[in-house]
């Protein structure tokens, strides 16, 4: 089994680029910095090393989300790695690694740095609720003709963070 899964924050290092292809997918490109802390071997202090991270989201959110993204927000992004190489036209070999986005939270608002922002979720959400909260449980459906009975949900659980795995 392999897990492919990145998470990152960081601020963005240019503008977001919007472009499209000619079959029509949306296709918006950005650039986040991830600070890492090393010690400097000559001061021996620590030294914030920044680390760049090409990001990219497809489809019908890629324009929306462009709206409200710009040069130096803060962001935490969800996603997967990728993979890409190609030869140029002068037959160099490139490649490099982006992260396909996911999810995008707005750590900062869109006029100020370090607001807090509600995140911008593109699809169904799949977050645990929070311990002690009861699990949402789906209706019963409506007794057929042949069944005795409506099937019964299961009843609720509590989740700890001692029960998980890992």
């Amino acid at each position: 089994m392999s897990i492919n899964r990145v998470n990152i924050s960081g601020n963005l290092t240019r503008d977001p680029e919007l472009r499209m292809t000619g079959s029509g997918t949306q296709i918006l490109s950005f650039g986040v910095a991830v600070n890492d802390r090393r010690r400097n071997p000559q001061t021996n202090e620590w030294e914030d090393v920044p680390n760049f991270v090409d990001c990219v989201v497809f489809g019908a959110r890629a324009e929306p989300l462009s709206r409200f993204l710009s040069k130096g927000s803060k962001v935490a992004v969800e996603g997967k790695l990728r993979y890409s190489s190609w030869e140029t036209k002068d037959g160099q070999r490139r490649s490099k690694l982006e992260v396909v986005v996911d999810e995008v939270e707005f750590l900062s608002s869109r006029n100020q740095q370090g607001g807090g922002a509600p995140a911008y979720q593109p699809g169904p959400s799949y977050a645990a609720p929070a311990a002690g909260a009861p699990m949402p449980v789906a209706a019963a459906p409506a007794p057929q003709q042949g069944y005795a009975a409506p099937v019964q949900a299961p009843p609720s659980a509590d989740v700890y963070d001692e029960d998980i795995p890992f």
